[in-house]
C-alpha cells in the first residue's frame, strides 16, 4: 500500500526588475488552494506598480495578478501550505475513453503552441505503441529522462518540443514540453504545470507535467528533479505561454530573482 504524505511548506519568492518604460504585466506566484493542497496563509505584496487586479487562473485554478509596473519593480510572495499528495502508480492507472473526458479535458489533446504533438505520434506509436495504460506514460517520461540531458541555458522562450527532441537537452520546461507532446500524440489529456519545488537545486520555479489517468489528473516530474510529494502548484495550462510567473507586456531587467521552499512542522 502506497502511504499517504502530509507535509507543510513555507515559500517565498521575490522578483527585481527595472522598467524603463511602463508596461502591463500579468504575475502568476500565488498558490493553487485546494484538492491536494490547502492554504495555511499567503501574502502577495508589490512595490512600484499601480493598483492590483487579481483574476482566475485557467479553469479557475489559483489566481494570477494585473498590474502596470514602472521604474523598480519588487514583487514578493510569502504562503504555507500543506500538501497531502499519493505519489501516483502510473502503471496502475488506465487511459480514459475519448468519450468519457470531461469538457475541460478536451482541449488538453490538442497540439498547442510548445507541444506540437501531431508531430509525434508515428515516433509515439513505434516506440510505446505496444505498451499499454499508463505504463505508456511511465515509458514516455522514461525515455525523455534517459535520451534528453538536463543543461542550463540551453533553451530559450522559442524553444518547442521538437526543438528539444532533436537537440536532446533541455531544461525543466523543455522536458515538460516533451512528455506533454508525446502524451497527447498517444490520446493521453496532458497539461503543464509551474510548482515551487522542495529540494530543487538550484531553487526556482519549477514546471512539471499533469496527465489525466482513471478520471483524474496525476503529477509527473519528467526530470526528476525533486520529489512529485514536494511540489506546490502555482498554475496550469496548455503549456509554458500558459504559466509564466511573469508575463510582460513591454521590456524590462531582471535585477534579481529568489525562490525558498522549506519544509515545517505544522
Amino acid at each position: 500500500m502506497v502511504r499517504e504524505t502530509v507535509a507543510r511548506y513555507r515559500i517565498d519568492a521575490q522578483l527585481d526588475y527595472e522598467f524603463a518604460e511602463p508596461a502591463d504585466v500579468l504575475l502568476a506566484m500565488e498558490v493553487i488552494d485546494g484538492g491536494d493542497q490547502l492554504l495555511v496563509e499567503d501574502l502577495l505584496t508589490v512595490d512600484g506598480s499601480g493598483p492590483l487586479t487579481p483574476v482566475p487562473g485557467e479553469e479557475s485554478l489559483g489566481r494570477r495578478t494585473w498590474l502596470q509596473a514602472s521604474g523598480s519593480f519588487r514583487a514578493h510572495y510569502h504562503a504555507v501550505v500543506d500538501v497531502t499528495r499519493v505519489p501516483p502508480d502510473l502503471d496502475a492507472l488506465g487511459i480514459t475513453p475519448h468519450s468519457q473526458l470531461p469538457a475541460l479535458v478536451v482541449s488538453y489533446l490538442f497540439p498547442s503552441r510548445y507541444c506540437e504533438s501531431d508531430r509525434f505520434e508515428q515516433f509515439v506509436a513505434r516506440e510505446f505503441g505496444d505498451v499499454q495504460g499508463g505504463a505508456k506514460a511511465r515509458a514516455m517520461a522514461d525515455w525523455i529522462y534517459d535520451h534528453v540531458d538536463y543543461v542550463s541555458g540551453s533553451s530559450d522562450g522559442t524553444t518547442t518540443a521538437g526543438d528539444s527532441f532533436i537537440k536532446r537537452q533541455g531544461v525543466c520546461r523543455d522536458f515538460a514540453h516533451m512528455l506533454i507532446a508525446f502524451a497527447r500524440a498517444a490520446g493521453i489529456p496532458a497539461r503543464m504545470v509551474s510548482a515551487y519545488a522542495w529540494r530543487l537545486d538550484p531553487p526556482d520555479f519549477h514546471a512539471v507535467v499533469e496527465l489525466w489517468l482513471e478520471g483524474a489528473w496525476h503529477l509527473v516530474d519528467p526530470s526528476r528533479l525533486a520529489p512529485v510529494d514536494g511540489l506546490v502548484r502555482i498554475a496550469v495550462g496548455r503549456d509554458a505561454t500558459d504559466i509564466s510567473f511573469m508575463t510582460i507586456f513591454g521590456a524590462a531587467e531582471m535585477i534579481a530573482q529568489s525562490v525558498t521552499i522549506e519544509q515545517v512542522d505544522a
